[in-house]
């Protein structure tokens, strides 16, 4: 399927144009029927004779309609210029052509309407008007189509035009992450909620649960049609409409936006490029009431000029907008600008950063990923995928890290272990990011859960005290021939632990949890420190403190006089 918007002056006949190729009328309300003028988006479509499917988004032509018509051209693949051959070109076909343009369209066709009202001499006229005013446009050299929707003149001509730009559209890409822009909500008869847009990303499937942004608002889709057919799953740049449980029509509006969790971003401030009409008449800077148009979205906003003071008409720059709401968005999304005191379009532009860094003084943004990465110095792929949309393979564990980053990770973790003894540095004192790194690095080995410099000797690991602790099990006698000291450091080496004064080496901690699991085994209610005793064979001199360090780990609780299973056991 391709979408192709209609834009043009208003009277000019996109409405009656659509209905002639479709037989659909784009024209829902009985007001806009009423008075022969669009007021809000009207949608029809139209299967070519190649086989291919064209869905027509109609948009509004008057100007004080102007934020439907924005809302209407997100995600299309091209557009159907309309000019009035005996009117010619007017402003709002100026402005329209500018908005396609700020959004990214780069294919359509020009119908030249009403050719039956003029001769050849003001037909030629009317072609030699348009090709001057969409000269260094993506419409220079596009067809032109003379039709008659009375009449049908030139319809066979349009169709087969339209068989060519549909071929010429670039496929929707799947990133497998759905974003449909709601245009329309309304609660149909025995369904409940329907929401319609065009997916422009991802898939979505009966049956899937979605959040709606930007209140987040949980539901489910019951089901889906596209171009008024039952369908099981939804493909991306595709017209669909979604019966949706879980939430009333009250509680959505256009604007509002269909994703999955955990899979976008809602920015409340983006920084964008910023493209100004040469049309303007006055140069662009912070003052100024503001509304940013993406997707179906209207949404009012602030703007800082990044840099210099103002950006003139004609020229380009770089701008923060502060939204009011936040919107789940892309780098590489496309915006209008429009100033809501004077009612007109400023410009346009591409995002690019969705979730700005630095001040904007010192910010210079742009689409490259490596600028994200040493912003943040430390950032997950999973991050960096919501914030890029790209998948970027990890460094250390999920981390990606900047160069600059890297070097003073590594510098701070050499400082460390230098100032330290050979018994080393406990590994869970580092940061998560210098863990993950430290497992990396040849210079250092990781031992007991202590950090140590790689081929550093430390004889006290060795003293013949371990291993005699270790062959007295349970029941150990004083450590007499070694400092305090030297015990606290074989400890922190977690060769040794201490409890109540005795010393016992790590393995008779295994010994005591296995036989409290022996015992609990036999009685689930727990047992006693009788019982734990004589199981290990040893006096109460010894058991009272290996119980009390099974309770302290976690591995068994006490209750009144019997010890239970613990958390960790």
């Amino acid at each position: 399927m391709r979408i192709i918007a209609t834009a043009g002056h208003v009277d000019h006949g996109k409405s009656t144009l659509i209905r002639t190729l479709t037989g659909i009328n784009p024209d829902r309300w009985v007001e806009e029927q009423e008075r022969g003028l669009t007021i809000d988006l009207g949608f029809a479509h139209l299967q070519l004779p190649n086989g291919q499917t064209v869905s027509f988004i109609d948009v509004p032509g008057h100007v004080r309609f102007i934020s439907n018509m924005l809302a209407g051209v997100r995600g299309i693949h091209g557009c159907l210029l309309v000019v009035d051959a005996r009117e010619g070109w007017k402003p709002q076909t100026e402005e329209h052509l500018r908005i396609l343009q700020m959004v990214g369209v780069t294919q359509g066709l020009i119908a030249l309407t009403k050719i039956d009202l003029c001769d050849s001499d003001d037909l030629e006229l009317a072609r030699l008007d348009i090709a001057d005013h969409v000269s260094g446009t993506f419409l220079d050299n596009a067809p032109v189509i003379g039709i008659s929707a009375p009449t049908g003149d030139g319809i066979p001509q349009l169709v087969h035009a339209l068989e060519e730009l549909a071929e010429r559209c670039d496929e929707s890409v799947d990133h497998g992450r759905p974003r449909l822009f709601i245009d329309r909500v309304f609660a149909a008869k025995g369904s409940g909620t329907v929401v319609t847009g065009t997916l422009t990303d991802g898939r979505l499937k009966v049956g899937d649960p979605i959040l709606i942004a930007p209140l987040m608002l949980e539901a489910r889709i019951r089901a889906i049609q596209t171009l008024g057919q039952a369908i099981n799953q939804a493909q991306p740049g595709h017209r669909v409409a979604l019966n949706l449980v879980g939430v009333e029509h009250g509680q959505l509006a256009r604007g509002d936006v269909v994703i999955q969790e955990g899979q976008w971003f809602c920015s409340p401030r983006v920084d964008a490029s910023l493209s100004v009409l040469k049309s303007l008449k006055h140069v662009v800077s912070r003052r100024g009431a503001f509304t940013v148009h993406i997707g179906s979205d209207e949404i009012p906003a602030r703007v800082r000029v990044l840099g210099p003071e103002s950006i003139a008409p004609g020229e380009q720059g770089l701008i923060r907008i502060h939204l009011s709401r936040p919107i789940p968005l892309l780098p590489g999304d496309r915006y209008v600008l429009r100033e809501s005191g004077r009612s007109e379009t400023v410009g346009g532009g591409e995002i690019l950063d969705i979730n700005p860094k630095l001040p904007a003084s010192r910010a210079t943004p742009n689409r490259d990923i490596q600028r994200v990465i040493n912003e943040r110095g430390w950032v997950t792929s999973a991050d960096l995928r919501l914030l890029t949309g790209i998948n970027v393979e990890p460094m250390f564990n999920n981390w990606i890290v900047s160069p600059h980053e890297l070097a003073k990770t590594i510098a701070h973790i050499e400082s460390v272990m230098a100032t330290k003894d050979p018994n080393g540095v406990d590994l869970a004192s580092f940061t998560e990011q210098h863990r993950a790194v430290i497992s990396t690095l040849t210079t250092l080995s990781i031992t007991d859960g202590r950090v140590r410099v790689a081929g550093v000797h430390d004889a006290l690991l060795e003293h013949p005290i371990i291993e005699r602790l270790a062959r007295e099990a349970c029941a150990p006698n004083p450590p007499t021939d070694i400092s305090p000291p030297e015990l606290r450091r074989l400890a922190k080496a977690g060769l040794l632990f201490e409890r109540e004064g005795e010393w016992f080496h790590i393995t008779a901690l295994e010994t005591a949890q296995q036989t409290a699991r022996q015992l609990l085994a036999v009685s689930a209610e727990g047992f006693t420190m009788s019982q734990f005793r004589e199981a290990l064979g040893v006096t109460r001199k010894h058991a009272v403190p290996l119980a009390s360090e099974l309770d302290a780990r976690g591995m068994t609780r006490r209750r009144g006089d019997l010890r239970i299973a613990g958390p960790k056991l």
